[in-house]
């Protein structure tokens, strides 16, 4: 059986000089032969999950237990076969390798594991007929199409016959009939005795799953609220980089500063903002976590408004007009 638990998980990375914590604290559970989609805007740290949840990353903190190993505690062999043996990996890419027939590519990962020729052929061509693609075997990547490739790609995730499969967004690069054969496919993987996990922004998907998880920050933008005025003491923070965002912000009295985690830990002057300005507006109108925190530079009076009231009040034809944010603005 394999039970996916994932407790209290977080992924930090550098991206240049800056910090970067797509997951922060998440708590998951799935359950042995579902379906699960991991569904959220690019950039919200799904492909970053998925990595973890097949070995290729560690995580900065947490656990993710599948069945009864846990994973984020394999090192060395342990966790060379753990790839090997318990995860297959559909790359959104395909990855397929070019030289080589759809026999061949499927053919590929047995014959690296040491199974013999007479083994590893039946069992590629087991697998292609499963998918569709008896009447393809020979050909190469470049004479299939988008949803052929991707099915090469299923084919060969499933040589060992693993327990979980993960798919980053598998529908990306096809077209609404290559989709349609790839997702009936997907549809009868997840079984007893194997869980399919897919990295997704295509909501079309989430139909077909028997859980669908919404990677977001916490917390949830707010739609309907009167406007919030807030005073701020001088170096008090109004909100912190990667959490959700709820108002946008302008500035009455005082100043804010914007602040962007550098990787060496401390943090950077991305702008100053005086009465009249705003700040914060990106995140609410995208659904997209803050980008960087704002903490008062002096004693502050800033007013709160909802995605909505912002852009009321920013219309040309608004009495006062706002000024303008750049667009590196905390969001």
């Amino acid at each position: 059986m394999s039970h996916l638990e994932i407790r209290d998980l977080t992924i930090e990375y550098t991206q240049g000089e800056y910090l970067v914590r797509p997951i922060d604290s998440l708590n998951v559970d799935a359950d042995d032969g579902e379906l699960v989609i991991l569904l959220g805007p690019s950039g919200c740290g799904k492909t970053t999950l998925l990595s973890c949840l097949a070995g290729i990353l560690t995580p900065t903190s947490g656990t993710i237990r599948l069945g009864g190993e846990v994973i984020t505690s394999l090192h060395g062999s342990a966790l060379a076969a753990y790839r090997r043996h318990t995860v297959g990996i559909v790359f959104q890419a395909f990855n397929l390798i070019p030289s080589l027939s759809a026999r061949e590519n499927v053919m590929a990962p047995m014959r690296l594991a040491g199974l013999g020729l007479r083994q590893a052929r039946p069992r590629a061509e087991e697998l292609l007929t499963m998918v569709g693609l008896e009447q393809r075997m020979d050909h190469r990547p470049k004479a299939l199409s988008g949803g052929q490739q991707q099915r090469v790609a299923i084919a060969r995730a499933l040589v060992h016959e693993p327990s979980l499969v993960v798919a980053d967004e598998p529908t990306a690069h096809l077209d609404y009939v290559q989709v349609e054969e790839v997702l009936r496919i997907v549809r009868r993987l997840a079984a007893p005795g194997r869980m399919v996990v897919i990295a997704t922004h295509d909501e079309r998907l989430i139909p077909l799953a028997d859980r669908t998880i919404e990677l977001l920050p916490k917390g949830a933008p707010v739609e309907e609220q009167p406007p919030q005025r807030l005073p701020l003491a001088a170096g008090q923070f109004l909100f912190t980089q990667g959490v959700a965002s709820d108002f946008v912000y302008l500035v009455d009295e005082g100043e804010v500063e914007l602040l962007r985690d550098r990787a060496d830990g401390t943090k950077e002057t991305v702008r100053v903002v005086g009465p009249g300005g705003y700040f914060g507006e990106l995140g609410p109108l995208l659904g997209l976590p803050r980008s960087a925190s704002a903490r008062a530079r002096t004693a502050a009076i800033v007013t709160g408004h909802t995605s909505r009231e912002f852009k009321r009040i920013s219309r040309p034809e608004a009495t006062q007009p706002l000024t303008s944010s750049p667009v590196d603005d905390g969001r």
